[in-house]
């Protein structure tokens, strides 16, 4: 029984492990997408450098409520809640983004 223990114990942490390394990994890929905007520091982000932002960041958002936060193993209904709070979020996000942009 303790061998399956370990087991489950070591294949969780290597989940873990392996989230976190995605979820840096997307922490660079936006940074970078932030740094090739362009070269006017103080100057809003092109449109592909925010949409990229913006889909990194919920995937980001999604991975941790689903690995850390363990919504993966809850009922749709609070993944969906969750997710669709996330959507709402950066929906708000993106569309202050593109009035700005037009204005």
């Amino acid at each position: 029984m303790g061998a399956m223990q370990n087991a489950l114990r070591n294949a969780a942490t290597r989940r873990l492990l392996i989230t976190w390394a995605v979820l840096m990994g997307l922490t660079l890929i936006t940074m970078l997408s932030a740094q090739l905007g362009g070269e006017a520091r103080l100057a809003a982000l092109p449109l592909w450098s925010a949409g990229l932002l913006l889909a990194t960041t919920f995937f980001k958002a999604h991975r941790v409520l689903m690995v850390y936060l363990g919504l993966s193993d809850a009922s749709p209904a609070w993944r969906g809640a969750f997710v669709g709070l996330v959507l709402a979020t950066l929906v708000l996000v993106a569309s202050g983004y593109l009035v700005a942009q037009l204005a």
